[in-house]
């Protein structure tokens, strides 16, 4: 007898809806993305019971004659693909013919549509997976699809969905993500007690963001303006054959200041030709524009888009459709950590003592009542919602039964590793996007001037050193010069500083017109030292000093391996270590400033830092932490008194930096404590 049989349709079709269907809100993903796919500038979402009852999906999209209705719920039946060539450059948010049969298989499925050139509709029944009735109907054109008792004949399923609020919260994310990659469309979300989402389409994606989120977390964000630049298989490419076009590139978005930090990278969404997904690619580029920046154990809270030629990803790597493969992955990777890099140099914002005193607010995320749009707070909907979510559930004040993160609706991952320490010379690395240094100051240019692309690289953007218009409604909140909400303050507002004297000879206490200002001495140093190593190794001109007696130390087999590969990079940085044995070496030079008693922890802690690292790393970020490290061990002291010449030298260095707010570990360098808040302390506004 036969070991090996094939298996009954109806089991095959539970199997891969144990794929695809995972709780309602992977219905309502499957239906919301065919309904975009078929061109509906409106959708509308009701659900009852968290999605376990009901999910109805309501569109206007072009609808479906008798026969396709029918065939919709054949196993890989599309009408999105005709070839296997139509694999490598799929166009559509789904593809793969699944979604209908598997839906229909846990639960009661009716489907209504109307083809806008037939005279009459289609209404088809499924129950488990059978069909129970097909009939003409009188309907407006476009798609109405209902899922009723989901998972109602698979039990086991059933009992692993969570309360109605839970499931509810996992629909309202997956909603308020795909209103956020179509602006240009309605999205409607409705229970039978409240509507938690109505959004009426607009031009600029800013406008959505304040619709979705309010305008405490549009405050909170710098808007990236597209960017675009031509992909480079290698830092040389040969000449494209007459008439081929050269695919491009294009990145978007929003990111938050870097005054504003997240636990966890719950606030990060990416989109990909506007599908949401989940790469480590794209996150650990997140998390290198952020680097010297925010703490190692903190986060941003991002909104990226990225267009691209749909032959440059891959999107058929995953059943639910959600994690991609990028052609030239390294091209996507340090693009977009440019991009984002670029952005925040221009903001150059500095933490007040509110920002720093208080809760950090999460943009995309922050306040309770600022994630619901504007007429669920105004109905007071969103806080009936709120009342019923313990503080357990809250995550930085966010209830995540409400609006909960990526990772809880299985939308996000961590930067993972391979388990293995690699350094290299990025040779994908999009060379318009370098930031273009020289002696001068760092980045081109005169003095304290702002790093910018090569103009080559903007295509399609604004000129160099123009600002980004603010919203209409934002003029309200914004600064008069269009960058920033006015209450935050700003860099060139430290250049006038007047150190008044110490606290704990540590902090530096200053004032002028904008408020009081307390600097951390150390990290203040550490910054200008920072940039000013980096400026030197880059102009390799890095100044060493010999040691009167060179340091023996031994290395363990970890730090032996790192330190030959980077053992180049050390020696452009100002060491001179020989090899005295098998795990014993010898350190004869350190870089100009480090104390001969510092030289052995300096070494060893940028190999641990490496170890630490246990994944590739390019040559700028290797550089970045070669030079923070040196740049740590070098700074003034904490309880070192400094006389009034050389507070007034250090905040005058702070100033000309062109990332005053933080230290190269992302800690705060200055806090200010502005005139209005002084004010308001005494009651006198």
């Amino acid at each position: 007898m036969s070991r090996i049989r094939i298996l009954p349709e109806a089991v095959a079709n539970k199997i891969a809806a144990g794929e695809v269907v995972e709780r309602p809100a992977s219905v309502v993903k499957e239906l919301l993305e065919n309904a975009l796919d078929a061109g509906a500038k409106s959708i509308r979402v009701e659900v009852e019971a968290g999605g376990k009852r009901l999910i109805r999906v309501i569109d206007d999209g072009h609808g479906m004659t008798h026969d396709d209705a029918l065939l919709a719920f054949e196993r890989h039946a599309t009408s999105k693909l005709r070839t296997a060539d139509d694999l490598m450059s799929i166009a559509t948010l789904g593809f793969r013919g699944e979604a209908m049969p598997t839906i229909a298989a846990v639960s009661r499925l009716t489907l209504e549509s109307r083809d806008e050139a037939e005279p009459e509709g289609t209404r088809v029944e499924f129950a488990g997976g059978k069909l129970v009735n097909v009939k003409s109907a009188g309907l407006p054109a476009g798609t109405t699809i209902t899922v009723a008792d989901l998972f109602y004949c698979v039990p086991a399923r059933k009992k692993f969905l969570k309360s109605d609020t839970t499931e509810l919260g996992h629909i309202a994310s997956l909603v308020t993500h795909y209103a956020l990659a179509n602006p240009g469309r309605q999205f409607q979300l409705i229970t039978p007690t409240q509507t938690i989402l109505d959004c009426a389409p607009t031009e600029k994606m800013a406008d959505r963001v304040y619709q979705l989120f309010g305008r405490q977390a549009l405050e909170e964000l710098v808007e990236l303006a597209p960017v675009s630049s031509p992909f480079r298989s290698a830092i040389t490419e040969p000449e494209l054959e007459a008439g081929e076009e050269k695919a491009t590139l294009t990145v978007s978005g929003f990111t938050s200041r870097p005054e504003v930090q997240r636990p966890n990278r719950n606030g990060i969404y990416v989109f990909v030709n506007r599908r949401l997904v989940r790469d480590r690619l794209i996150l650990h580029a997140i998390h290198e524009a952020y680097r010297n920046i925010l703490p190692g154990n903190v986060f941003s809270a991002t909104l990226l888009f990225l267009e691209m030629p749909f032959d440059e990803v891959d999107v058929n790597v995953h059943p639910a459709k959600i994690e991609v493969r990028f052609r030239r992955s390294q091209f996507v990777h340090d693009f977009t950590r440019d991009t984002l890099r670029q952005a925040l140099m221009g903001a150059r914002s500095v933490a007040s003592f509110a920002v720093a005193a208080g809760t950090t607010a999460s943009a995309l995320g922050g306040s309770a009542a600022a994630n619901f749009p504007p007429a669920a707070r105004q109905t007071g909907d969103a806080e009936q919602m709120f009342a019923s979510v313990t503080p357990a559930a809250a995550d930085s004040g966010v209830p995540r039964a409400i609006i909960p993160s990526l990772a809880e609706v299985g939308l996000a991952s961590g930067v993972g590793s391979d388990g293995g320490f690699d350094l290299s010379n990025a040779p994908l690395r999009p060379v318009e996007q370098r930031l273009a240094f020289d002696a001068s100051n760092g980045f081109g240019g005169t003095p304290g001037a702002m790093p910018r692309f090569a103009d080559a690289a903007l295509s399609d953007t604004p000129a160099a050193g123009s600002r980004t218009a603010v919203p209409h409604w934002a003029a309200d909140f914004a600064g008069s010069n269009g960058d920033a909400p006015a209450w935050l303050p700003r860099p060139d507002q430290i250049s006038d500083l007047k150190p008044l004297g110490q606290v704990s000879a540590s902090f530096i206490v200053a004032v002028n017109a904008a408020g009081l200002w307390l600097v951390d001495q150390h990290v203040a140093h550490e910054r200008v030292l920072f940039e000013q190593h980096l400026d030197a190794r880059r102009a390799g001109k890095v100044e060493s000093q010999r040691m009167l007696m060179p340091m023996v130390i031994d290395l363990a087999p970890r730090q032996i391996v790192i330190f030959e590969k980077i053992a180049e990079e050390l020696a452009a940085n100002g060491f001179a270590v020989e090899p005295m044995g098998t795990k014993s070496f010898a350190i004869q030079a350190v870089p100009a400033g480090i104390a001969a008693g510092d030289a052995e922890q300096l070494l060893t802690e940028i190999l641990d830092g490496l170890d630490r690292e246990n994944a590739a790393i390019s040559i700028d970020t290797l550089q970045a932490k070669i030079a923070a490290s040196t740049a740590c061990h070098a700074a003034i002291k904490v309880n070192m008194p400094l006389d009034q010449t050389k507070m007034e030298w250090l905040l005058a260095a702070l100033a000309k930096t062109d990332c005053p707010m933080s230290c190269p570990h992302g800690r705060p360098v200055v806090l200010r404590y502005s005139l209005k808040e002084i004010e308001k302390a005494f009651h006198r506004i």
